[in-house]
């Protein structure tokens, strides 16, 4: 009985002593962490754009630029005690289940300033910072209209988004020149030979951007264009307004329980190039708008509309197949409850769509 006591005695001590190595180690772990200096040591582009698909030993392209939005690799030391992180002094946010002692993912706040800033990348924790030179760009360019879009070789064009620093233009791989006294928001150049039905790119250092619709496809824009327009007793109105789909000018009109705008009527067969028809509307509250085509009054393309602008685009198939455009109509079918209801409706971009 004696030994079994000693027996249970010296266990005892064994598991003791192994809890306390344990403990000591880790202790001895956490201190080495918590002693190693905060460093960036350089930063790579995440090639996959996501730390659940990315190994950091297959993302080896060191940059000294970034742009917003997209994803880089940080490695340095210590930089598992990093609690915020900066790009020109506005933080950007990373996962910190993510950070290892000489890894860490970030992506660059989309709303990083790019112009008249410190070009620093900088890492703070609770004790210490560090900084990296870094440039961060500005994000890829944003296409918003232009117009006129049935201009024709030599007339001046005006492209309006956002972030047009120093952008080469093209019309499918013609290329424009870029006016002087261009802004990061709107550009204007000299239309080339050969832009007709071609789509607009923009690019820059960060990026390009592609419209939707091509040179020479409007029926309004600003104004119609002939033989379109929409009949003078229908009392629309034209409107400049600052956040028009496109160009400067919308039609506008305000509609009673089921009144409608009706176009003029006249033959357009020069239509092989398109696919359908393309139209931007927004209205003063949700709401239907029928959209009539050739004088087919039926139901059969009803646009749902909202505050904001929608483009649709109306293929040939669900106009029955056309052979020419005769006449572009609307009529209002916004209710409330079971009942017709008035409503105020702005419409722009009018066009067709290319194949």
């Amino acid at each position: 009985m004696k030994n079994f006591k000693n027996f249970k005695l010296l266990s005892f001590f064994v598991i003791a002593s192994m809890f306390i190595i344990a403990l000591s180690s880790c202790t001895k772990n956490d201190d080495d962490a918590s002693m190693t200096n905060l460093s960036i040591i350089s930063v790579s582009k995440a090639l996959n754009g996501s730390p659940n698909n990315s190994s950091p030993e297959n993302n080896d392209s060191l940059t000294s630029v970034g742009y917003p939005s997209n994803m880089y690799i940080i490695r340095g030391t210590g930089l598992s005690k990093v609690r915020h992180v900066y790009f020109n002094d506005l933080e950007s946010s990373f996962n910190r289940t993510l950070v290892t002692d000489n890894v860490m993912f970030v992506t660059i706040n989309k709303n990083t300033p790019y112009t008249d800033v410190s070009n620093l990348l900088k890492l703070v924790s609770d004790s210490e910072s560090a900084t990296y030179s870094f440039v961060v760009g500005p994000p890829a360019p944003i296409f918003s209209s232009f117009n006129p879009i049935n201009a024709v070789a030599g007339d001046i064009m005006t492209i309006k988004g956002e972030f047009f620093l120093d952008p080469i233009v093209k019309f499918g791989d013609i290329d424009a020149e870029v006016l002087a006294g261009g802004t990061l928001n709107e550009i204007q150049i000299k239309v080339p030979a050969g832009a007709d039905k071609k789509l607009l790119t923009v690019r820059t250092i960060s990026g390009t951007t592609t419209s939707t619709y091509a040179v020479g496809t409007a029926i309004f824009d600003d104004i119609f264009y002939s033989p379109w327009t929409i009949e003078s007793w229908n009392n629309h109105s034209y409107e400049t307004v600052p956040n028009a789909q496109q160009g400067n000018v919308v039609i506008k009109k305000t509609m009673a329980a089921y009144d409608n705008m009706q176009g003029n009527w006249d033959w357009d067969e020069q239509i092989a190039d398109y696919r359908g028809i393309r139209i931007s509307i927004k209205a003063q509250k949700p709401g239907q708008l029928k959209f009539i085509f050739n004088g087919d009054w039926s139901e059969r393309n009803m646009l749902d509309v909202t505050t904001e602008w929608t483009t649709y685009v109306i293929t040939w198939d669900k106009l029955g197949n056309p052979a020419a455009v005769q006449n572009i109509s609307f009529q209002n079918f916004t209710k409330v409850g079971n009942d017709g209801a008035e409503n105020t409706f702005y419409i722009d971009n009018v066009g067709y769509a290319l194949k």
